[in-house]
């Protein structure tokens, strides 16, 4: 895997994605200031102009729901990356009692040495039993990376490195900054979405207001604006996560500790075992998201993909087996 060359590819379509997204919230006031501007004309009899600070105060209002939905949004970890984690049902590492668990804690020791990283909190989604992790937070300082018991049971020391080098680049890349940041703009263009369904709601007699006439403009050019929103926060992930794959290769050196990683999610998952819900502030945080992974909207690139990257070519998928299990023929194939 050439992954210096990788890294870049995912970075430049980040910038481009980013662009774009600043560019959908600037067509997004445009949209609505033109949409009111053509439902004032077609509502004011005998139009002479449009009122004092017509426009002003359109844009004004459009940007107050899109920050204002940012500051909602990512006051979620206003609380710290270790209180987020807990939210989702982690639990601090136990290295002392659980042979396991200090395995983990001297992974994420010597990543740190080896990234110049600060060491992160070391914390257990007890409850899992699918292979995954996530990494939160709002920087180093504040910084942890939760993996789950399946991870803990089903991966080789080479395969939980993989594993936590993934998450490291996230959190040296700044992803979970970025992912939310994104996620509270997306949140208040779904508010000037609702605004607009707000005001096309019909009464307790079934009749709408004379608010419905502008309310149907900001609804439609809110709903434009909302999914081209998530597509772009999507598609933003989805590149986070290719650079993340990449960094990993790169802090390991070795291919076949995420590709081991990823193949035996696929293995896990042609036996039928999904990941289960977690708390949805962490599930675009996932090593492997919760939802089908081939459409627009999707966080997670395809595992299939993600494999054939890494490798540079299809490969198996590898039953998960425990250390006292037996190895067996492999279930599938990319």
């Amino acid at each position: 895997m050439r992954f210096f060359e990788r890294q870049d590819t995912a970075r430049g379509q980040t910038t481009r994605l980013l662009v774009l997204f600043g560019l959908t919230v600037l067509a997004l006031v445009l949209a609505v200031n033109a949409a009111l501007a053509l439902t004032w004309r077609l509502v004011a009899p005998g139009f002479t102009g449009y009122p004092g600070y017509f426009f002003a105060v359109n844009t004004g209002v459009t940007l107050l729901f899109v920050f204002g939905g940012w500051w909602l949004e990512t006051s979620v970890l206003q609380g710290g990356g270790e209180k987020l984690a807990r939210r989702a049902g982690a639990r601090e590492a136990w290295p002392a009692s659980r042979e396991s668990e200090q395995k983990l804690c001297n992974i994420v020791s010597e990543l740190a040495i080896a990234s110049s990283m600060r060491p992160p909190l070391a914390m257990v989604l007890d409850r899992e039993e699918g292979i995954n992790a996530f990494a939160t937070g709002w920087d180093e300082d504040d910084s942890v990376v939760a993996v789950t018991r399946g991870a803990l049971e089903y991966l080789t020391r080479d395969e939980l490195q993989g594993l936590v080098a993934h998450e490291f680049s996230h959190i040296r890349e700044g992803d979970t900054r970025l992912n939310m940041r994104l996620a509270g703009m997306v949140f208040g263009l779904e508010m000037i979405f609702n605004l607009g369904r707000s005001m096309c709601a019909q009464n307790d007699s079934g009749r709408r207001s004379f608010l419905a006439v502008p309310g149907f403009a900001i609804l439609a050019t809110g709903s434009l604006g909302w999914l081209a929103g998530r597509a772009l926060k999507a598609a933003v992930s989805r590149q986070r996560e290719f650079l993340a794959d990449a960094r990993a290769v790169q802090f390991t050196r070795s291919k076949d500790g995420l590709g081991g990683v990823l193949r035996k999610v696929a293995g896990q998952h042609a036996q039928g075992l999904m990941p289960r819900s977690v708390h949805p502030a962490v599930q675009h945080m996932l090593l492997v998201g919760l939802r089908a992974d081939t459409d627009w909207f999707a966080s997670h690139p395809p595992l299939a993909e993600r494999i054939r990257r890494i490798y540079g070519r299809a490969m198996e998928a590898l039953p998960p087996q425990r250390d006292d299990e037996m190895p067996t023929r492999p279930n599938a194939i990319f």
